[in-house]
């Protein structure tokens, strides 16, 4: 099903069966914009501009409900709340949710060693599920950490708990590459 098919589907059972029907609005910001807004500082101090509201946030954030709440060099702990809008077919929240919100952290633990004019792009990422999702899980923590930071290549690791229980969700590796201006 393409995603015109699946919003076509979804605005017709909306029409048929209003009091199943859920919406949310989304608001963001030209992503290109906020991320240039961050080029001359160094990682840690656009991570810490975004939280302080200096920077807008990441239009996934939004989309996903999710974002930085600790920040320190080399550890980032990410909160999100999944929703309802975040399920898969089998009715629980789908694995993507999951899988974001560990490489967003695992990404930015990294991006906090890294000096203004110095980017990343995770290369891998290697996610464990331990227990579903649901609404019922409510907000959620991933916690990452870098373990190696090299000149071309970093690792970290996370785990992703229930906020509210410490229950272990999921857990992930990563492995970034660093990019620097003169590269």
């Amino acid at each position: 099903m393409s995603a015109d098919a699946a919003v076509s589907s979804a605005l017709e059972f909306a029409e048929r069966t209003p009091e199943t029907t859920r919406t949310r609005l989304l608001t963001w910001q030209e992503p290109v914009a906020s991320a240039a807004a961050g080029v001359g500082l160094s990682g840690i101090d656009y991570l810490r501009a975004i939280v302080a509201g200096r920077i807008p946030p990441p239009p996934i954030a939004v989309l996903m409900l999710a974002g930085p709440v600790e920040i320190e060099a080399g550890r980032v702990v990410f909160e999100g709340l999944p929703g309802e809008e975040h399920y898969n077919p089998i009715g629980v929240v789908h694995g993507g949710y999951a899988s974001m919100l560990l490489d967003s952290a695992l990404g930015s633990a990294v991006h906090t060693t890294l000096p203004a004019g110095t980017g990343y792009a995770t290369l891998t990422l290697e996610v464990k599920f331990v227990r579903p999702i649901t609404v019922a899980t409510g907000a959620v923590r991933a916690e990452a950490a870098v373990v190696h930071r090299g000149r071309r290549q970093a690792t970290a690791e996370a785990r992703l708990v229930a906020a509210e229980t410490g229950k272990l969700l999921a857990h992930a590796t990563s492995t970034c590459m660093i990019v620097d201006d003169a590269a």
